[in-house]
């Protein structure tokens, strides 16, 4: 037999069995996750103060993707042109016949959507436009405002 205080006088139970006469339980520690480490910026070679000609510093490098600003002025002609209103199908058909032959060779790559990016740069401009008051914000519809 079992001896007197082998059981427990919260609840009448051998201790062995019992969750008072248990040790607590010790929880695990947890492996600590490493903190990530901060990416530095990269060390660039400083410039010397008057490059020589013809040296990467002088040379002008042409543009890759075409401003949305340059697009702003060919927008609102185009409308004015149009009668005020286009659907926006067929505004984004007339700016690429107006602006062939002088968009950026990286204008007519893909963006991670599909859209080309002279297109996206466009719906840009039309956005800064209707920001400025110069168009109305019409859902398929690329309008000019009466308040120019």
């Amino acid at each position: 037999m079992n001896a007197p205080d082998d059981y427990c006088e919260m609840c009448d139970l051998p201790r062995s069995t019992c969750i008072h006469g248990r040790p607590p339980v010790v929880a695990e520690k947890k492996a600590k996750a490493p903190t990530p480490r901060k990416r530095q910026a990269p060390v660039r070679a400083k410039r010397s103060a008057s490059p020589a000609a013809g040296s990467p510093a002088t040379r002008t490098v042409a543009p890759r993707l075409t401003a949305a600003d340059v697009f702003k002025p060919l927008i609102v002609t185009m409308l004015e042109e149009a009668g005020g209103t286009l659907e926006t199908e067929d505004a984004l058909a007339m700016l690429e016949l107006l602006t062939e032959g002088s968009l950026h060779s990286g204008d007519h790559e893909r963006m991670p959507t599909g859209e080309l990016r002279w297109q996206y740069a466009a719906r840009r401009a039309q956005i800064a436009l209707i920001d400025e008051g110069v168009l109305k914000k019409a859902p398929g519809l690329w309008q000019l405002s009466g308040s120019r």
